[in-house]
């Protein structure tokens, strides 16, 4: 399950799984979100080929709008996805440091 909404700073909130079977949602609600784009992913727990495909092509919208994405509180297990994928070249990420204990 995927919960994606805005927080009251316009910075757009993803909760839960970005996975096949939330991509459509999760694509239909990036594409109403203008740039600049900050996605505060400190609540995702995982994220699949496909969702980095829905961040791929709102990046790549974003982009000729003149501004991209920017990922915040992205956790160690989701960075290493985007790091083997090599898409952590591509976009901005901030990653959140790991929790002792």
């Amino acid at each position: 399950m995927l919960d994606i909404r805005y927080a009251e700073d316009r910075r757009v909130l993803l909760v839960g799984r970005l996975d096949a079977a939330q991509a459509a949602a999760a694509q239909a609600f990036l594409d109403t979100v203008p740039p600049p784009c900050v996605i505060d992913a400190g609540g995702l727990e995982y994220i699949s080929s496909a969702g980095l495909g829905v961040l791929l092509r709102t990046h790549k919208r974003l982009v000729a709008a003149g501004a991209g994405i920017r990922l915040i509180n992205v956790n160690l297990h989701v960075y290493d996805v985007f790091r083997y994928s090599g898409m952590d070249k591509l976009f901005s990420v901030t990653v959140t440091p790991a929790r002792d204990g």
